[in-house]
């Protein structure tokens, strides 16, 4: 798996939970998985040792020297080391900035993954996720693509979030010594610039995305950023798997982030973490009466912020309590805290983000609100069911997959008003047997790992069969 995040070393988003969860899985199968990541300043080498010395990228005259650590995991994790590209504060940018070396960064990258399947993990398939590593499938089939090393290998681009696409001039090709001859509308041109993601979506064997209805949707100009056609294009190939949930983490049975444990069978202990979360943000105790609204989130436009921001007032007016915590967007992060202050004992909103208070939320909240404009899986809305927080979604992406009628409220329209009717169908039924019906169903949900792993393995195993 060639990936720019894993946990517990790289996180950013569910990219990193993925890559640090499926390898796992994957092995209870049958298969044999590394992982290879860069190493950025923050991941400390101190439990890792050093594999591979002195491996010379030579992209045109230019020449990057790195080295390639293997760290501590149940399964090969490699590092690589190249300080000058990525020894930095950022992952891939610093105060909103991308790194205008970008290109550099991932082609040196990709070219250090493809060493350490030559000299130190036998690759059959290479599984690559996201733009950051595009350049692997194009490498290989072209520069690589009379090398025995490689022959009869195999490759899967997993589409994590289409909306970032790694885009540069297109005088980077010439930068990163990549075939001129894949500048075109069918390889990696987009609209006068170099598409990173595109070297992915056109020269892998196969690509996928994290969800069924993800699949389609990015097939279509509403979801496709301009990539509908070259998604359309090979459907063939195209398929949607569901990420899954570590529930050795999110279970409220086990978690000892939260003030009181429980399960579907007794759930005394949700109302004890309920009474404890509106003592942490300062809502009064008559809100354990009234329902309380959670959302744990990115403030920004694709998760729906804004129609969230529209909506919460009237909610607000409706005796419903609602607490956030998010970061994001500098204007969004505003409008947040002016409607906590404009709405004192109603509305509570924490900037940032905090793991401790993300369980604590999903634990003592009795729904829980993505509104999200795209969304190509989504974890917490599975975490809130585990965790008896029924669901109001948007009917999109992963959300669409995994909540059905008799778990949560779903709506489809994406206006405030249209969130707003959901949350009010949710609070109707609140408090009623069918309402803690409808908890047990969502908590009884099993979304492990284990089931996606078990699909990533069939599709390999196609991949390798040519089929």
């Amino acid at each position: 798996m060639v990936s720019s995040e894993a946990v517990p070393l790289a996180k950013t988003g569910g990219l990193a939970d993925v890559v640090g969860s499926l390898p796992a899985a994957l092995q209870s199968y049958g298969d044999e998985v590394a992982v290879v990541i860069p190493r950025y300043g923050s991941i400390s080498l101190k439990n890792a040792r050093r594999v591979y010395d002195r491996l010379t990228v030579y992209l045109g005259p230019v020449r990057y020297d790195a080295s390639i650590y293997r760290a501590a995991a149940e399964y090969p994790l490699y590092l690589v080391d190249c300080p000058p590209l990525f020894e930095r504060k950022g992952f891939y940018g610093e105060s909103g900035v991308d790194y205008p070396d970008n290109h550099i960064r991932f082609a040196v990258f990709a070219r250090a993954a493809l060493t350490v399947a030559r000299a130190l993990f036998q690759t059959d398939i290479f599984h690559c996720h996201d733009w950051q590593s595009g350049l692997v499938p194009a490498y290989l089939r072209t520069t690589f693509a009379t090398d025995p090393t490689f022959l009869g290998s195999k490759t899967l681009f997993t589409i994590h979030n289409l909306g970032f696409q790694g885009l540069f001039p297109k005088t980077a090709l010439a930068e990163v010594a990549l075939d001129p001859g894949v500048y075109r509308p069918d390889g990696m041109e987009f609209f006068g610039r170099v598409s990173y993601i595109k070297g992915g979506i056109a020269f892998a064997d196969a690509l996928n995305t994290v969800s069924p209805t993800y699949a389609r949707e990015i097939q279509t100009p509403e979801y496709g950023f301009g990539l509908d056609g070259a998604l359309r294009a090979r459907a063939d190939v195209l398929s949607g798997i569901l990420n899954g949930v570590d529930y050795g983490e999110w279970n409220p049975e086990t978690d000892t982030l939260i003030p009181a444990r429980y399960q579907a069978g007794d759930l005394s202990g949700k109302r004890v973490c309920k009474e404890h979360l509106l003592q942490e943000f300062g809502l009064p105790a008559a809100a354990m009466e009234r329902p309380l609204l959670g959302v744990v989130s990115r403030l920004t436009p694709q998760k729906g912020t804004d129609i969230l921001a529209e909506a919460a007032a009237h909610m607000a007016a409706e005796d419903l309590y609602l607490v956030v915590l998010g970061s994001g967007d500098p204007e969004y992060e505003a409008l947040f805290l002016r409607l906590a202050a404009e709405h004192p004992g109603r509305i509570a909103v924490r900037i940032g983000y905090d793991d401790g208070l993300a369980h604590r939320i999903e634990a003592g909240a009795d729904i829980f609100l993505m509104p999200s404009r795209y969304e190509p899986c989504g974890l917490n809305q599975m975490y809130s069911l585990r965790y008896g927080a029924v669901p109001v979604v948007r009917a999109t992406g992963g959300l669409d997959d995994t909540i059905e009628e008799g778990t949560g409220f779903k709506f489809a329209e994406i206006s405030s008003q249209a969130l707003l009717d959901a949350v009010l169908a949710a609070t109707q039924a609140y408090g009623t047997e069918g309402w803690r019906q409808t908890m047990r169903r969502g908590m009884a949900k099993d979304f492990s790992w284990k089931t996606s792993a078990a699909e990533y393995s069939a599709l390999y195993r196609r991949l390798l069969g040519g089929v």
